[in-house]
């Protein structure tokens, strides 16, 4: 039986005073990097605990940035996913300075092609067609490449009558691409028009960061909208907005639990809550005939 998160948190606590023990008696430190720093509250955490946590802090319930394999392996069924079109990569028509560069670095450092994997998987034994974006990668900004991955994704979804997921996480359009980038956001739209036209099911999941461009097309306009807890969700910046409408915004605007309130999404999902929720969505929206 799965161990509840307060027991998870007590062998924390236990494994923090053995370490401080080691340290105290042997005049030695386990070595920093089996910890991680928690953004939020600071805690240290051991990599291995924060690993069978799913990356949530066990102190303050803090949804650390997944990379795109990461997540696919936390909800597709294992050994089940077959990515597609991992060489379908941009072209810098416009020449900007420095952005093959960019790429090319992002690629090294990531093992990623492009800041959006997608493919076909497994997720509670139903086929599903399964996108998920990668922050690590300009921060997972929207150009040619992204757009298309994921206009194919959705495609192949309406021919193979597969429910669509994806995982949202961006920065926005891509500057380096100009008008070629904000294309993508009507292309990406269209074909989810068609999608569901066509009777498909798709499921957006947002996750932190998802602004931009990206959120003012494919990534809000799934039949459900579910989010992570503490996710940024909006379009343009907070500080921006207020400077234009010289108003005062709330503490929490454009937070997954703001955007709930207001009933712009449906539900806050945790993370060990999420392959569970994402299971019994696929049953509930199941395509008959």
């Amino acid at each position: 039986m799965e161990q509840s998160f307060k027991e998870r948190k007590n062998k924390l606590t236990l494994f923090k005073t053995l370490r401080h023990a080691i340290k105290e008696k042997q005049g030695r430190d386990i070595p920093d990097n089996v910890f991680i720093t928690c953004p939020k509250c600071k805690a240290s955490t051991p990599s291995e605990s924060l690993m069978h946590d799913l990356y949530v802090c066990p102190e303050c319930g803090y949804h650390y940035k997944l990379s795109a394999r990461e997540r696919v392996r936390q909800i597709c069924d294992r050994g089940s996913f077959s990515a597609i079109d991992k060489n379908l990569v941009n072209v810098d028509t416009d020449a900007f300075p420095g952005y093959t560069e960019k790429i090319d670095s992002c690629q090294r450092q990531t093992g990623m092609s492009e800041a959006v994997l997608t493919g076909i998987g497994k997720i509670g034994g139903k086929k599903t067609a399964v996108a998920v974006m990668d922050s690590r990668f300009m921060m997972a900004s929207m150009g040619s490449a992204v757009g298309e991955r994921i206009t194919r994704l959705i495609e192949l979804a309406a021919k193979k009558r597969l429910p669509l997921v994806i995982f949202c996480a961006s920065g926005g359009a891509r500057m380096q691409e100009g008008i070629i980038s904000l294309m993508q956001m009507v292309k990406t739209s269209a074909a989810l028009e068609r999608f569901s036209e066509a009777g498909g099911f798709y499921l957006s999941v947002l996750t932190n960061p998802t602004t931009g461009g990206v959120s003012a097309s494919f990534a809000t306009l799934g039949d459900i909208l579910i989010a992570e807890p503490d996710s940024l969700i909006g379009f343009a910046g907070k500080r921006v907005i207020e400077n234009t409408i010289k108003e005062k915004l709330p503490e929490n605007f454009q937070k997954a639990e703001f955007l709930l309130e207001k009933g712009a999404i449906d539900a806050i999902v945790h993370r060990s809550q999420m392959k569970s929720t994402i299971e019994k969505l696929l049953v509930l929206h199941e395509r008959r005939g």
